[in-house]
């Protein structure tokens, strides 16, 4: 510090002067700035969003409980919560499970229902579907009453029924609006000679705002198992809304599913379930856990695939999958799919959705034709990605549609309709289209398309059907992702692959052109989301067929190659990067950074070094006993505020300048509000930050890194250890220079692109 700075004796004590008037680099972290109001902050990328720290997380965890007496009646209880602790896990894991089929099948069920009213009611009951309907007479349909007769009228009350449900899934998702905030506590709670400031200055900052229940979930959730927060995601009422708009969304036939919002209903469920088990609801890192292994659940009824779920959750949304969490993983997904089972909402008794029996086999010269699935797959992929991000910075930005998703929804179902309706293959709901089109034709009269495969002339109307179809599905999911809707792209790009397989099949002799749209449709849903290994198994659980993994794996790796190639990015990277949430990947990290150095040589950690200012402002000056005066305390706070530093965290500097401690400014002011309120400091006003009472808002031990370092070290410890923050320290002495956390890595890396 330099000697001829001045400071007011409301600012210095004489308990500090011994701790920070030394000669040291550490000390100049202690000057005093200004308070000084300045104007509306601007708010930096991912503000809004929470910050899990998983290694204090798995601190916490490790620690015993309070020790007990050890009387008979204690050692008993003590016996027991061993083995209690442990299995509470897997009985939550159960629950999931079953709850999740609970709502799967409530929502399948309801989906075939709402659909089929667009063409006609049952007599019988208007609540039953056109399947359950026809049952009732062998067959005959004689209780199911279409609307209308003539294709005129059909076709208007199909389009009018869809934009009716459109408009009310739509309607129903803007009920979860949420604005991300950043919370502004009022100056006068921390100094009551600020009372005088005006509300309007104390306001919370809105930084985003989100519909929690549209979209398919999975690039938030993406991002909260990466260690950042979203609020709201997961409550209650987004799940009963999810579920219901699912429904209506799906009946309206648009280019989207309800598979991938099962995904987000099962992570809701586990979060509510871990919320009423102490150990998970207290513990970021084990809350993590929990929602990984519902994941699985989600995809697990969706397809009727529990093995494929559990590879789903790990592959492609999870970013820390331990064995123990594979473990219960795979137990929740066994018993939400054995539990769906039983229950039976396709009314075949079976778990597979699209079982099929093609009766013949693949022969060696059919690989050129599975390869050649693969790159049309693969340019389907990038091309949809590609497409759908250009829409969405265009189209979407338009302000009267950024201002009416209503209004936008509305307009797509109208072209989904009007363009779908003429068009039999395409006509129904997503997973009734990929039902007809992976039909085997062992009997010519089993389906009206191996009726019109069977025939030798006049098949120019089929062909234009399947060319109309494809061409179709792939520019209504371009406009259809991203709608305000709950919605997912696995159906649509099966759907979109199973019709062009199914017309590249009538160009290849001797084999059922059902075999080339199952790896058809496997190779396009390859292309848009780049999984691999979980993929191949859901296909071959979705059809039972095991003799072709070799056909899938072929096609879907082929696919993910010329995919990466066109689209570096897969649908859901891009649906996270186009609305902005945070998401740390190592991987992803790592392969960023070798390319930055290729082009411009190694990067430091230094490079992350904040301005000095606001280093200075978000340090504390503690004695060797972490012992501060209040007044201090709500000086730095008043600072950061001043200074617009909307989230503010505290690094804790000794005598010698080295790092002893870390606090977040929100626990900061808790502590400030809650000694105030209980009068608790006496001898001066001086409090110790690691007494019985605040140790848990401390952090007494930040992971320190030199500022020599590798800049990969950096992302090691963010993305594998999961730290929120890590102080930055001189090489030679071990000195604090800097705080950086896991926004502020993330931010860099955005500013290499």
């Amino acid at each position: 510090m330099a000697p001829n700075e001045q400071h007011p004796p409301s600012e210095r004590t004489p308990l500090l002067d011994g701790a920070i008037a030394q000669s040291n680099p550490g000390s100049q972290h202690c000057t005093q700035f200004a308070s000084s109001t300045t104007t509306k902050p601007t708010l930096p990328p991912y503000s809004g969003y929470g910050t899990a720290d998983w290694l204090r997380a798995l601190v916490q965890s490790s620690r015993p409980g309070p020790a007990k007496h050890a009387s008979g009646q204690h050692r008993l209880l003590a016996r027991m919560d061993k083995y209690w602790q442990p299995a509470q896990s897997w009985l939550a894991a159960c629950v999931i499970g079953v709850v999740t089929a609970l709502v799967a099948f409530a929502v399948d069920v309801s989906v075939e229902t709402v659909s089929d009213w667009k063409t006609g009611r049952c007599a019988a009951g208007f609540w039953q579907n056109k399947r359950a309907c026809c049952a009732l007479d062998a067959g005959d349909c004689v209780h199911w009453k279409p609307w209308a007769s003539s294709f005129r009228y059909a076709y208007l009350i199909y389009v009018a029924s869809a934009l009716l449900f459109g408009a009310f899934a739509s309607s129903l998702s803007m009920t979860t609006k949420k604005d991300l905030v950043v919370k502004q506590a009022g100056l006068e709670d921390l100094d009551h000679a600020a009372a005088s400031q005006s509300s309007a200055e104390r306001k919370d900052i809105v930084a985003k705002t989100m519909y929690m229940a549209t979209g398919s979930g999975i690039p938030e959730i993406k991002s909260v198992l990466s260690g950042f927060d979203i609020p709201h995601l997961l409550s209650l009422k987004v799940m009963v809304v999810k579920s219901v708009g699912a429904v209506f969304a799906a009946a309206t036939a648009m280019c989207l599913g309800k598979e991938g919002p099962f995904v987000h209903i099962s992570t809701c469920i586990g979060y509510l379930t871990a919320k009423c088990l102490p150990q998970y609801a207290d513990n970021a890192m084990k809350m993590r856990e929990m929602l990984s292994i519902a994941c699985s659940a989600g995809l697990s009824v969706a397809f009727g695939a529990p093995i494929g779920g559990v590879l789903f959750s790990y592959e492609e949304i999870s970013t820390y999958f331990p064995r123990r969490v594979l473990w219960r993983a795979f137990l929740c997904s066994l018993v939400a799919a054995m539990v769906l089972k039983e229950l039976n909402p396709t009314g075949t008794g079976k778990l597979v959705l699209f079982e099929t029996n093609y009766g013949v086999d693949y022969d060696v010269k059919h690989y050129l034709v599975f390869i050649l699935l693969g790159i049309c797959g693969g340019v389907f992929g990038g091309v949809f990605c590609y497409a759908n991000f250009l829409w969405s910075k265009t189209f979407r930005q338009i302000p009267w549609i950024k201002k009416s998703p209503v209004f936008e929804v509305c307009i797509v179902v109208l072209i989904t309709a009007l363009l779908q309706y003429p068009n039999p293959l395409i006509r129904e709901t997503g997973d009734k289209v990929m039902e007809q089109l992976l039909v085997d034709c062992n009997n010519v009269e089993e389906d009206w398309i191996c009726a019109e495969e069977a025939k030798i002339h006049g098949k120019n109307t089929y062909y234009a059907w399947l060319v109309s179809g494809t061409l179709a599905k792939l520019v209504l999911t371009i406009i259809t992702f991203g709608c305000k809707v709950p919605s997912g792209v696995i159906i649509p790009a099966l759907d979109a692959g199973a019709l062009f397989g199914r017309m590249v099949g009538q160009l290849v002799p001797d084999i059922s052109p059902g075999i080339f749209a199952m790896v058809g449709s496997a190779a396009f849903l390859a292309g848009v989301c780049r999984m691999t290994v979980s993929l191949t198994v859901i296909m071959f659980e979705l059809t039972g067929e095991v003799n072709y993994i070799p056909p899938f794996m072929v096609a879907i790796l082929t696919a993910k190659w010329v995919a990466d190639f066109i689209s570096a990015d897969g649908v859901y990277d891009l649906a996270q990067n186009l609305v902005g949430h945070p998401f740390l990947d190592a991987e992803q990290v790592v392969e960023k950074l070798r390319e930055h150095n290729r082009a411009s040589g190694p990067l430091l950690f230094e490079a992350l070094l904040p301005e000095p200012q606001m280093v200075d402002i978000q340090t504390l000056c503690v004695t060797a006993g972490r012992q501060v005066e209040m007044a201090y305390l709500r000086k730095k706070l008043a600072d950061a505020r001043n200074h617009q530093i909307l989230e503010p965290g505290f690094s804790m500097i000794n005598e010698h300048g080295i790092c002893c401690g870390y606090i977040s400014g929100e626990d900061l002011r808790t502590l400030v509000v809650s000694v105030d309120k209980d009068a608790m400091v006496e001898q001066g006003g001086i409090v110790s930050l690691i007494g019985e009472d605040f140790l848990h808002l401390v952090d007494t031990s930040p992971v320190c890194l030199s500022s020599k370092a590798p800049i990969e070290h950096a992302a090691e410890m963010f993305s594998k250890l999961g730290v929120g923050y890590i102080a930055m320290v001189a090489e030679e002495s071990s000195r604090f220079i800097g705080l950086v956390t896991r926004k502020d890595f993330l931010r860099f890396l955005d500013s290499l692109e």
